[in-house]
């Protein structure tokens, strides 16, 4: 079913409205054959960007949609309640899009931010490693400035890289000297030589969007593809991770609403012992309480997005909107299987994939207990 949402403007109503055409004319009918044949839907992310879904959280100036980010996450719910792996690579675009748009010169922003804002040019999030996942400080990944001051010479492997292999540019982290203030960022091209991808991992869901690992064998980065200052990167990376903890958020609370219009749906259809299954209280309560998850998971990263929007403080609500709205999206997606029964486990219906997709939502972006660490930390720093 649709979401009843109250939107702040009539633009905004429109554009939930165009959004929802969209996925359910481009997404809905292609999501099953290729999560199922775990193949990339080519031209998709094409059309979401010419219907001007890819920048909206970015100024118009620069090509994108001049949107609150209570209005873009409302459209990345939509988007992901149709298809959660689109929706996801929706959101690290977006993520991909920050650093040139909030640390890069006025040149930088003039010559990239168009192409990527208009979707022209699809971005991939280059942070974890191997052996630096939720420890950010610990990247090896190297870039070495060249003697001459001209570029940098990239070494090193990275991991989990959302699009990796597809995307036309990457924000790369990497290290550009010892310590935790050692880290740079860079606007890598998808094409530049010495960089290659490797097979994309066997996952358990979001399978039509590869997760790859990357590796840079002495790649060259002219210099005016650092982001920021040297040393500037975790600062940037971080800055990021809050409003991509809420795309997150959104896309989890679109995935938990999937599931619920299923079980909804089935419960509404199936009878036993001559009642629909629906009219058995015990299954009453159950998609009651599944329904309340769903609609406190909304009100959670709304209320974040809108404090993000008034330039307040917003850090440890999106960390509580991701951890809040990830763990619903686990449980609804888990409890509208058992809705189905039997039929919950095969694949003749989407319940059992809703599932598999969910899990990792507690996972990237910081697993829920970094976020835990996060909220317990704003905590302890307000009532020092």
């Amino acid at each position: 079913m649709d979401v009843d949402r109250l939107l702040p403007t009539p633009e905004a109503a429109d554009l939930i409205a165009l959004t929802r055409e969209i996925a359910d004319k481009e997404l809905s009918p292609r999501v099953n054959e290729h999560e199922a044949a775990e193949t990339y839907p080519e031209g998709l992310f094409t059309t979401l960007g010419e219907a001007g879904l890819l920048g909206l959280a970015y100024p118009e100036e620069y090509g994108g949609g001049g949107q609150p980010y209570e209005v873009y996450l409302q459209v990345l719910e939509e988007l992901a309640a149709r298809w959660a792996a689109v929706a996801v690579a929706t959101s690290v675009h977006t993520l991909a899009c920050h650093p040139v748009h909030t640390f890069g010169t006025a040149e930088q922003k003039e010559s990239w931010l168009p192409a990527m804002l208009e979707g022209r040019a699809i971005g991939g999030y280059s942070l974890s490693e191997p052996q630096a996942g939720s420890d950010a400080a610990a990247l090896s990944c190297k870039a070495e400035l060249e003697d001459d001051g001209s570029a940098y010479r990239v070494t090193g492997t990275k991991a989990w890289i959302t699009h990796g292999g597809k995307a036309d540019f990457y924000a790369l982290f990497a290290r550009t000297a010892p310590g935790s203030r050692g880290i740079s960022c860079f606007l890598a091209p998808g094409a530049t030589e010495g960089l290659s991808f490797g097979l994309p991992e066997r996952k358990m869901g979001l399978q039509a969007i590869p997760t790859t690992s990357a590796y840079w064998d002495g790649a060259v980065l002219d210099v005016d593809r650092r982001i920021g200052e040297e040393g500037q990167g975790l600062q940037i990376a971080f800055s990021a991770l809050d409003s991509g903890r809420l795309g997150i958020a959104a896309c989890a609370t679109g995935l938990a609403q999937a599931a619920l219009d299923a079980a909804v749906d089935y419960a509404n259809e199936r009878s036993t012992f001559g009642r629909r299954i629906v009219d058995h209280q015990g299954l009453g309560f159950l998609l009651a309480d599944m329904a309340a998850s769903v609609d406190a998971a909304r009100a959670t990263y709304l209320d974040a997005a809108r404090r993000r929007d008034l330039g307040r403080p917003f850090s440890r609500q999106a960390s509580a909107a991701k951890l809040i709205a990830t763990d619903a999206a686990m449980k609804v997606t888990t409890d509208a299987v058992q809705v189905l029964g039997g039929y919950g486990y095969t694949r003749d219906f989407p319940v059992e994939r809703f599932m598999r997709e969910a899990k990792i939502m507690q996972i990237f972006e910081g697993t829920n207990q970094i976020q835990r660490l996060v909220i317990s930390r704003g905590l302890a720093t307000h009532s020092a």
